[in-house]
This record gives C-alpha cells, sequence and structure tokens, in this order.
C-alpha cells in the first residue's frame, strides 16, 4: 500500500510552503529515491522526498516544497523498491515511461473560489427586456425609440434609416427586477446576473457611456443599492456584467459627437481621456483601434496606467460598484483583455469583498490558451461554459458523441477544480439563439458550424422575417425537457437565461432578446423547470458532486454524480425512439426522483430521462 498527504504550512500572495509526506508499504521491499513531481505543462519539477522512519509496516518520507500561486498544479510520485522503478499516480492507464494529466492528481496555491459561487442556480437577465418596475419612468432621451407595448415584441435587428442599431428600448429596469424578486427566488436561484447597466449608447449597454452613472432607464445608485440589499436579504448574490475592453464612441470618454460636455478622446489629444485608448500608426497618422472594426466601439488600452487607475485604482468604477453592493462581475470578452488588468481587477474586487466572484466571458479552453488569466490564480475565477453546452447540444442535434466525451473528460481533467464546479452551464445567452429554437427548428442551424447555435443565413432580413411555428415549438420544448435534464445536473452553475423558463422564443442574437412574456407563460414549461429544479436544490451534495460517464451512445447518454456518501444517475434518451439501459449494480434499486413518460430502469422513452438517486 502507499499513500500521501500534502499539507499547506504558511504563505504569502505569490505562494505557499507544503509539506509532502508519503509512505509507502514494506511488503514492497527496500525503498529509494521517493520523489515528489509537478507538471507544469512546460516542464517538470521534481523534489526527492527524505526517509523520516520506519515501523513495523510503512517506511515514511517527506520534505517541504514551495510552490508558486498557481490555480492548478498536476503531480504525481515516483519510487523505487528493490531497484525496481514505480509510478504513485491518482490512477494508472499509461505505461510506466510515462504520465498524463488524467493520472495525476490536482492541487491549488492560493486559488479558491468563493463557496457560493459554486454549484448554484443563476439567472441571467438582459436588464431592458425583464420588467418595468419604476413609476415614474424617465423623459424619452435623444437617439432612443421606446415601445410604448411591452407585449409588441418588435425587437428590431436591424438599423433604423439613421443608421443606428439597438436603439429600442422596452424600459426593463432595476425596479422591476426588485419588484419580481419573489419568482427570481421560486426557481431556486442563488446568483443574480445582470447585463451592463450603466448608462450607454444601445439597449445591450455594451457600449459604455459613463461607467460611473446607473442609465437613467435603468433607475440610479440608489436604486441598484436597493436591489442588492433585497436579494441579499434572500440569500441571492449579485453579479454585474463588467465591460472593459471598450466604450461607446458616443461617450464621456470619445465623446465622437460632441453630446457630453467633457473633451473627449476622439476630440483632441489633450483629452483627459486620450489615454484610454489603443491605438496604431499607418501613413504616419495615429488611428484609433476598434472593436472587431466597429467605429462605435472604440477599444480601450489596457496597458495604459490612467485607464487602469480609472477602472481598479482607489476610488475606481470597481470599488464604486462594490460599495453599492454587487458581489461578483462578468468580464465582458475577457480574453480580449491582458492578464495584469484582469489581475488588477480581482485585486480591487477581493480587496471590496473577500469573497468577490470573477466570472469571464471566454468561448475556447482557458486552459488551452497559454494565458495567465485563470492559470495563474491571480485572475479570473470561472468562465463561461461555452464547451459543454455546444457538446451537449451537438450531441442532441447530430449525435456527436466524440465531442461530449472529448469535451468532459477535457474539462474534467484540466481545469482546476473550483473552477469545474463554478462554470456557467447556461440555456441560452444574449448572444445566441433562444434554446428553444435551437431544438425546434433544426433547419436554420448550421451542423458544420464552429458552434452548434451558428445559423444557415445570419441576414437581418431573414431573421426578421423568421418566425417559430407552433409545431416547431411543441418538437423544440420536447428535446429541451429531456436536454434539460442533462445540462441542469452538469458541474458547475446552472444559468436560465430570463424567459427561457417560460418559452421564450426568438433566432439569431438580436431577435433572441425579446422583452419577459408576463402575459404568455408556458406554465407547463415552468412547472418543469422548478421540478427539477428542486431536485437540484434538495440535493446539496450536487454543489461539488464529481462526474462520471457511465455511457454515451447514439440513442442515451448516462452520466453519475457522486462524492464519498451520495450518488446520483443522469440517463437521457436524444433519439425518437426508445433505448434500452443496463444499468450500474448499484442503481437497481435506487429511489426514482424523476422520470419523463414512460421511462424506467429498463428503458428510456423517445427523449426521455431519468434520475436515480441511490440508497
Amino acid at each position: 500500500m502507499v499513500d500521501h498527504k500534502i499539507q499547506k504550512m504558511s504563505f504569502d500572495e505569490y505562494g505557499a510552503n507544503y509539506k509532502v509526506k508519503m509512505k509507502i508499504s514494506m511488503d514492497l521491499g527496500w525503498i529509494d529515491r521517493v520523489v515528489f513531481s509537478v507538471d507544469l505543462g512546460n516542464e517538470t519539477k521534481s523534489f526527492q522526498l527524505n526517509f523520516v522512519e520506519s515501523d513495523e509496516y510503512y517506511s515514511y518520507f517527506e520534505t517541504t516544497v514551495y510552490l508558486n500561486t498557481r490555480a492548478v498544479y498536476y503531480y504525481y510520485f515516483s519510487y523505487f523498491a528493490n531497484n525496481i522503478f514505480h509510478y504513485y499516480k491518482r490512477i494508472n492507464k499509461t505505461e510506466n515511461q510515462s504520465v498524463t494529466l488524467e493520472e495525476c492528481w490536482k492541487l491549488s496555491v492560493n486559488f479558491e473560489v468563493p463557496d457560493w459561487a459554486q454549484g448554484g442556480i443563476m439567472y441571467h437577465i438582459f436588464v431592458d427586456r425583464f420588467k418595468r418596475g419604476s413609476e415614474n419612468p424617465p423623459e424619452p432621451m435623444k437617439n432612443r425609440i421606446i415601445h410604448e407595448d411591452w407585449d409588441d415584441n418588435k425587437v428590431s435587428v436591424e438599423a433604423n434609416p439613421d443608421g443606428i442599431w439597438n436603439n429600442d428600448f422596452y424600459g426593463g429596469d432595476l425596479k422591476g427586477i426588485e419588484k419580481e424578486l419573489p419568482y427570481i427566488k421560486s426557481l431556486g436561484t442563488d446568483i443574480l446576473y445582470l447585463s451592463p447597466i450603466v448608462r450607454s449608447q444601445s439597449n445591450h449597454r455594451y457600449d459604455t457611456a459613463n461607467y460611473m452613472e446607473i442609465d437613467p432607464y435603468v433607475g440610479n445608485d440608489e436604486d441598484l443599492k436597493s436591489l442588492c440589499d433585497a436579494c441579499h436579504r434572500r440569500g441571492i448574490k449579485v453579479v454585474l456584467d463588467a465591460v472593459f475592453n471598450h466604450t461607446g464612441n458616443d461617450s464621456i470618454y470619445f465623446n465622437e459627437f460632441g453630446n457630453y460636455d467633457t473633451l473627449g478622446a476622439f476630440q483632441s489629444p489633450e483629452s483627459e481621456y486620450y489615454e484610454f485608448y489603443q491605438k496604431y500608426w499607418i501613413d504616419g497618422k495615429l488611428h484609433f483601434s476598434y472593436w472587431w472594426g466597429k467605429e462605435n466601439l472604440p477599444v480601450c488600452d489596457d496597458k495604459s496606467k490612467k485607464w487602469q487607475d480609472y477602472i481598479f485604482g482607489e476610488n475606481g468604477v470597481i470599488s464604486h460598484w462594490f460599495d453599492l453592493g454587487i458581489d461578483g462581475l462578468r468580464l465582458d470578452v475577457a480574453d480580449e483583455l491582458t492578464d495584469e488588468f484582469i489581475e488588477g481587477i480581482r485585486r480591487e474586487a477581493k480587496a471590496k469583498k473577500e469573497d468577490a466572484f470573477i466570472l469571464g466571458e471566454v468561448w475556447k479552453n482557458p486552459m488551452r490558451m497559454n494565458r495567465g488569466y485563470i492559470l495563474s490564480g491571480k485572475g479570473m475565477d470561472s468562465v463561461m461554459n461555452y464547451q459543454i453546452v455546444d457538446a451537449i447540444i451537438r450531441y442532441y442535434k447530430y449525435s456527436d458523441t466524440k465531442k461530449l466525451e472529448d469535451k468532459i473528460n477535457e474539462i474534467m481533467i484540466e481545469y482546476p477544480r473550483d473552477t469545474i464546479y463554478s462554470l456557467m452551464n447556461f440555456t441560452s445567452t444574449h448572444d445566441i439563439s433562444r434554446l428553444i429554437e435551437i431544438f425546434g427548428c433544426h433547419a436554420a442551424f448550421n451542423e458544420m458550424g464552429e458552434w452548434a447555435w451558428d445559423l444557415n443565413d445570419q441576414s437581418p432580413a431573414w431573421i426578421k422575417k423568421h418566425n417559430i411555428t407552433q409545431h416547431q415549438y411543441k418538437t423544440g420544448k420536447k428535446i429541451m425537457k429531456s436536454y434539460l435534464y442533462a445540462l441542469m445536473f452538469m458541474p458547475g452553475n446552472f444559468s436560465i437565461f430570463y424567459g427561457d423558463e417560460v418559452g421564450s422564443r426568438g433566432i439569431g442574437n438580436l431577435k433572441n432578446r425579446v422583452p419577459f412574456p408576463w402575459k404568455k407563460r408556458d406554465k407547463d414549461l415552468l412547472y418543469f423547470y422548478k421540478k427539477l429544479l428542486q431536485i437540484r436544490k434538495n440535493n446539496k451534495f450536487l454543489r461539488k458532486a464529481r462526474l462520471r460517464i457511465v455511457e454515451i451512445t447514439d440513442e442515451h447518454f448516462i452520466f453519475e454524480r457522486y462524492d464519498a456518501k451520495e450518488g446520483m444517475l443522469i440517463a437521457v434518451n436524444r433519439s425518437h425512439h426508445e433505448s434500452h439501459l443496463s444499468l450500474p449494480m448499484e442503481y437497481l434499486d435506487a429511489e426514482v426522483l424523476a422520470k419523463r413518460k414512460k421511462c424506467s430502469k429498463e428503458k428510456l422513452s423517445p427523449y426521455g430521462a431519468i434520475i436515480l438517486k441511490r440508497k
């Protein structure tokens, strides 16, 4: 028998000292050259353990190592017993000549995600489209169109005659959200994630005009503070969307159109905001950089000391937001921010709230991007889980078993433990089509696209005329219910995009931003969501339970969530015909927590699903 223990002895912000202990059975013979090895990706560091003592059964070895702050280290041991070389790893799958990451143990140094941000239920609100709550709505503003009828559902998908996009507002605000907190809490919500709320040019507010001012259509500082207080009384944390990669061109900082009293960067190099923006030289002239070439979104220079101080310096933007009561940030296009900038955000957020949570919009595997924004342990805590959402959708739509298995294994092996349990597993977002459209309107989506939600036709004209039929809606709902059994019980935070739980429709990343259908909710779908959400809430071990793939076939996907004491098995059928099951022995007499239609422990009905809890 071989065993080990790693104990933190002391630490500072740069790293920690660990006592590494190992005991090896005397039955193996004479033990020599015991080594602790740490895989750093591009190199391996090894530390020899010293012999301490022996007793009748074991030889004991230990050493002290200093490891720099880092989100995840992979480690294993090796030793000689009677001059024969041995590896000691978490699992043994390869020959003695090599070690894979899958076989290693993982260790995080000075990297812990707040407990409240792991394994919870998140509700994501696109603020303008959720609920009007203010008794005295603001006066109409320049270049803004107001929908008088909340239910007219005519979301703009193309520019108006003046060439302005996204300038139609429904007037959803912070007071409206606060009034609906009983409804939000009824879903089991632990985390409320709000789209940007500061003054901006557009209804989506990803083109900031003033970071220090709540948009008048949303409310004011007191409204945000009131909402945060009300959430906290209900055990709900508040995460705010933070857009620091770019601002709007119609802002106090850039002021291209002269709509503000400030001297903007666009107007003069003498502007106090000139150093905020990224620039480049062409033909002897200095030009501003624009995000993806969109000239309404000048890119900020996150290497600029002035810009850094404005965002995360003393009395900066982050300090101001946290003073109003928020608990965390979702960083827009986080992979386009430098590691230094993200680390600065983290330092200030943690200084304001020790348990602040930093979530990033990163579409690819962040551990493979040669960046430090998670790996360093000094940046973000977690990311939006596009990887797993795409893989499960592809499995349901195209029977892509390989991608599903590969992505689950990739995440379980490569991500830090706390990051896995704080991933954002979303039903939809403001950037993709509504979930019910993805499953109901099969022909509208490109099977060969990079993402499962890529459209065959992305032109505004086609999107504008597209409407889901009642037949497509019923089909999408049937498939979606099975899919939700899988997604909802994945490790991480299950995130509902406002309205998905009541059947909101919308294709593309503009038409999906429909107003919440308060007068026309799909009550059957809402009941379905609440039933599954309650199972998730009642089984608290799921917050940090491990995941094991039991079986993936063209017809069904079976996986287990478990810890040392409890276990739950989820089986889903992605096909339109019955699928027969062969369950692990420990689940043959398990309790059925939920099932669809005529599902049983022996078979799943078409698009069926079942949840079993072992006794």
